[in-house]
């Protein structure tokens, strides 16, 4: 009996291990989001990424963004698509249209725009890359626009109606996004 017990608990450490070991970090400041995943996972609200169906005629590698389901996807081809959870632009901050990925970055900075900047004057004029900076772990640039597909530093106000029309992800879906997307790419807006 206590051979089963202690077997059964060695499987439980191994399998405890290998849920949460990482591979290296991409970029240092990665080192700030590891292990998050996993309980949030297990503890934070049901927002993961899947494989979904996903009939479409766009072709593999395009992302398409619906606001109303706060969902984006990314499309596989062969009839599926992976679903990530986004925030989306507030009322009357939301739009629609077609762009393209012109650049991707590892933790950016963030300059506020102007029309940000009068809305909200206590918002720091600059702020370098990092854990504490609203764009988070990555950002996804669409053409010569305002708007970014990035990460976020508030994963709980991830499925919400809140940012100034850029689509939010977690640290951890926008990575693996980042991943996953190439410069060109075309980005729907729905």
């Amino acid at each position: 009996m206590s051979l089963r017990f202690l077997a059964g608990g060695a499987c439980a450490v191994a399998l405890l291990a290998s849920v949460c070991v990482t591979p290296a970090a991409a970029h240092p400041y990665d080192q700030y989001i590891r292990g998050r995943s996993f309980f949030g996972a297990m503890f934070g609200p049901s927002i993961a990424r899947m494989v979904v169906s996903y009939s479409t005629n766009q072709k593999a590698g395009t992302i398409v963004i619906s606001t109303a389901q706060r969902r984006l996807y990314l499309v596989l081809g062969n009839g599926q698509a992976l679903s990530y959870a986004i925030a989306v632009g507030a009322a009357g901050y939301a739009w629609s249209g077609v762009n393209q990925v012109t650049d991707k970055r590892e933790w950016p900075d963030w300059t506020p725009p102007g029309e940000m900047l009068q809305r909200r004057p206590d918002l720091p004029r600059h702020m370098a890359g990092g854990p504490d900076n609203p764009m988070g772990a990555r950002a996804i640039y669409l053409g010569s626009s305002l708007y970014r597909i990035h990460g976020s530093n508030e994963p709980d106000k991830i499925g919400q109606a809140v940012s100034s029309g850029c689509i939010r992800l977690t640290n951890q879906d926008v990575i693996d996004l980042y991943n996953r997307v190439q410069i060109g790419a075309t980005v729907i807006v729905q």
